[in-house]
């Protein structure tokens, strides 16, 4: 990230420069773009499971009845039946 930022930083310099990057920066800004985008492409797929497992988590809420804590600290947490009222 701090090259990225540097880059950043360094473009309205470049800007005013009028000269054209160099082949060097030119590449090096290309294989940055292709990490960032092989970075992300992974990214993505390792945190799938995890976006489809809280998606399952969130669709279940309703199926559940508020948590209801007992006098002796025990949380109970009771199902719904299909059609919505409390088992």
């Amino acid at each position: 990230m701090t090259l990225a930022a540097g880059l950043i930083a360094a473009s309205p310099v470049l800007a005013q420069d009028e000269t054209p990057p160099s082949d060097e920066f030119r590449q090096g800004a290309e294989k940055l773009g292709e990490a960032l985008e092989l970075f992300m492409d992974g990214f993505s797929n390792e945190m799938e499971p995890l976006a489809k497992a809280w998606r399952d988590l969130i669709e279940d809420i309703p199926k559940y009845q508020t948590p209801e804590e007992l006098p002796n600290g025990d949380i109970i947490i009771r199902r719904k039946d299909a059609t919505g009222t409390d088992i």
